[in-house]
């Protein structure tokens, strides 16, 4: 972290563009780690395999090795969290029209069900923090969302 000292002396985390990520790096994975605490006990996915069923409810069909770049991890990576998502029957994979070298993995109506519930679990744990805080605070965070994502999605 990058830190300086103010007026009185006190050690604080210095108002830097390094200060800042250093700031928004550790808010926003303990943001995550909250987040992931508010799951459904029942829920057994992982993290990576939820925001597989998240990317797959966004994009619609698409193929492993489409997905494994939607979630920046190596192809053979996702191919074990999509035969354990078929396994557990969130996914099903069939062979592109085109391509036959090539699976395209489709979202079931199960992947679906427990992906909106792990959603609306997370969300309404969200919303009553969001009531916590004042009007001002919450449009901050409204216009800091759009940025947020944007940094998610830079290379």
């Amino acid at each position: 972290m990058s830190y300086a000292k103010d007026m009185a002396g006190v050690e604080t985390i210095a108002r830097t563009d390094a200060g800042l990520a250093s700031e928004l790096r550790l808010s926003v994975m303990r943001l995550r780690r909250r987040l992931a605490n508010e799951r459904h006990p029942d829920n057994v996915l992982s993290m990576g395999a939820m925001a597989v069923l998240g990317c797959l409810l966004r994009n619609g069909d698409v193929t492993v090795g489409e997905l494994a770049a939607h979630e920046r991890i190596q192809p053979p990576s996702m191919t074990r969290i999509v035969n354990a998502l078929q396994d557990g029957g969130y996914v099903v994979r069939r062979a592109h029209e085109s391509d036959g070298r090539q699976v395209v993995v489709s979202l079931t109506e199960q992947g679906r069900t427990t992906l909106r519930a792990d959603r609306a679990r997370r969300d309404a744990w969200l919303a009553r923090r969001l009531r916590d805080l004042t009007a001002d605070e919450r449009e901050t965070l409204h216009r800091a969302a759009p940025l947020l994502e944007r940094l998610a999605n830079a290379d």
